[in-house]
């Protein structure tokens, strides 16, 4: 479903700045994989989400969605294919805007767009029942902004939004770091009944060990853009908190990037 080949970016070019965030990067995810990823802040990881949705070029590499090269293709004209929720829960929704209205132009997401009724009846009973599945009360608050929700509920609303068109990909950036852990625990939950069930292939990034060890079929590792650990099956699910530690340890000759890792 996904293929990364050879994937090199370069910010600030030429500059005192420069930084190669992603060095010779290759991934392939086969459809209906879950990947989890971790590592240090710095690793690359939201970078190589963002080359996976067009927000910016890869420098060198070719990324192929479904067969399909979209290494040259601009961010909007990968959205349909695309599901994304970042880890800001105020980034995926408008939030003076109606829930009905945001799930709307979720829907019509890579759709044309026409002059005739904004939602119609069929559509607002789709609504009712995939709100229903969050087991949220959002079902009978329609009509309320999306600014008057919690975090957690707007986190919950946008995972929800990026899988209404059962897309070919879907990217969660982070996408419980901002919220507490109890609300945190009910978004995986949420995420893993959403995947699972619509056989969703998915990028997961997390700071969280635990998250990584617990979530998804596959995990890697990421160290100064590359990947340094690809694991799978009955090794992952054996894998230890420690075992991850040790290895990025070894990696990084001592020094963690990023202490979140350890307090995770």
């Amino acid at each position: 479903m996904l293929y990364l080949n050879n994937i090199y970016k370069t910010f600030n070019e030429n500059t005192v700045n420069e930084k190669l965030v992603i060095n010779n990067l290759s991934l392939h995810l086969r459809q209906g994989d879950f990947v989890t990823v971790i590592g240090g802040n710095g690793a690359g990881k939201s970078t190589m989400l963002n080359l996976i949705a067009g927000v910016y070029p890869p420098d060198r590499g070719e990324i192929l969605l479904d067969g399909e090269s979209v290494t040259l293709l601009p961010e909007y004209k990968r959205a349909k294919n695309l599901g994304r929720v970042f880890q800001d829960p105020m980034m995926g929704t408008a939030a003076n805007m109606e829930i009905q209205e945001n799930l709307a132009m979720a829907y019509r997401r890579g759709s044309k767009r026409g002059l005739k009724w904004g939602i119609t009846k069929e559509e607002k009973a789709l609504y009712v029942e995939k709100l229903k599945t969050l087991d949220l009360g959002l079902e009978e608050r329609m009509s309320h902004k999306v600014g008057l929700l919690s975090g957690g509920q707007r986190q919950a609303l946008t995972l929800l939004m990026s899988t209404l068109k059962q897309p070919k990909l879907l990217l969660l950036d982070e996408h419980t770091a901002a919220l507490d852990p109890k609300t945190a625990d009910r978004v995986l939950d949420l995420t893993q009944k959403i995947v699972s069930s619509n056989k969703l292939t998915t990028l997961m990034v997390t700071h969280n060990m635990k998250q990584a060890i617990m979530y998804g079929n596959r995990l890697i590792m990421m160290y100064e853009g590359k990947i340094i650990y690809d694991v799978e099956g009955e090794e992952k699910k054996n894998l230890k908190v420690s075992d991850l530690l040790q290895r990025f340890e070894t990696v990084s000759h001592g020094s963690f990037a990023n202490d979140r890792m350890i307090l995770s």
